[in-house]
């Protein structure tokens, strides 16, 4: 592909896609020698290709996989934006990426915000194929990264905890000890994410938890309604199996104005009995598919802005500061 037939718009660069993806595939082999501008106008053609049409990039992600190493900090950040974008719109489609992914997450050297897009990338390719990408060395540099990476990165991490655990539910059955460890996290994502992940893991064997009992009943005066209501559904997984643990009264995770999402699934843990509402036992709680349906949206409840957040994903921004958000990197 010669300069007179560069894609230099979005929309050529799609029709280029969706036609000749190979010439897409040999035009970012050359860009990716050229010089940062050329490489930086690149991505921002391909990035405005997702906003409408995410998947369209799938044909040429091995190529593009390249940008993951690039000298320049801000596109190997673009990048990996880009498989999160591709990613979360088809979770099969990263799997050819997955190496370079994981790779970017394990470099300590990385600078945090690219791991956390290439963990969460991984996350979403985990929902399809977690056999490809819960390898050890990546539930590893998942696990460690949670007692010592940023807390923008631990939110990654802990979702694509999160997301390993969704697409199969025993795959962090050894790893139950480990992820209760940090159910007290200062940041209330981490702490949904992981709860979230142990009631995936108490979907497939709800014996898996019951060594952990304690740290789930710690959750039951967590600040978070959301995080509440996961330990909750975790602990009536346990007292639904009929395991020989002792599960205290999950009803005084209530307040006076628990939240529907909350009293749903206290009603699932006590199977209805003596809350005076008359309501019945949600179809639903405690299954996979529930989750995987929801937590999305929860998450954006979570982090809805209370007045002075980012208006992009709610976090806190102080006055004054960066231009940008320092969590999704949004302009203020």
């Amino acid at each position: 592909m010669d300069d007179s037939t560069q894609p230099s718009s979005p929309d050529r660069l799609e029709a280029t896609l969706t036609d000749t993806p190979t010439e897409v595939a040999t035009w970012l082999e050359g860009v990716e020698r050229d010089d940062a501008e050329t490489r930086k106008t690149a991505l921002r053609a391909l990035r405005g290709v997702t906003e409408t049409q995410p998947t369209a990039l799938e044909p040429v992600l091995a190529p593009l996989s390249a940008f993951l190493t690039d000298e320049e900090r801000s596109i190997r950040l673009t990048t990996a934006k880009l498989f999160v974008t591709v990613a979360e719109a088809d979770p099969d489609a990263v799997s050819s990426v997955v190496s370079p992914l994981a790779d970017r997450l394990a470099d300590a050297d990385e600078f945090y915000y690219v791991r956390a897009r290439s963990a969460e990338a991984l996350g979403y390719a985990a929902l399809a194929r977690p056999e490809d990408v819960a390898s050890p060395a990546v539930l590893a540099d998942l696990r460690i990264g949670l007692s010592f990476d940023e807390p923008e990165v631990r939110e990654k991490l802990a979702k694509a905890l999160e997301y390993v655990a969704l697409g199969d539910q025993d795959r962090l059955n050894d790893h139950v000890g480990a992820l209760t460890e940090h159910l007290t996290d200062s940041n209330e994502l981490v702490r949904y994410h992981l709860c979230t992940a142990l009631v995936a893991v108490g979907c497939g064997d709800p014996n898996a938890l019951s060594e952990r009992v304690d740290a789930l009943v710690d959750r039951l005066d967590d600040e978070n309604q959301y995080v509440r209501g996961r330990a909750v559904e975790a602990l009536g997984l346990l007292a639904r199996s009929g395991a020989d643990v002792s599960i205290p009264d999950v009803r005084s995770a209530a307040e006076d104005d628990a939240e529907q999402f909350l009293l749903e699934r206290i009603r699932f843990a006590t199977d209805g009995s003596d809350d005076g509402s008359g309501a019945t036992v949600p179809e639903g709680i405690g299954t996979v598919e529930s989750i995987r349906e929801r937590t999305d949206e929860i998450v954006h409840e979570i982090i809805a802005p209370d007045g002075d957040g980012c208006p992009h994903c709610g976090c806190a921004r102080p006055e004054p500061g960066p231009p940008m958000c320092p969590r999704c990197g949004g302009p203020r």
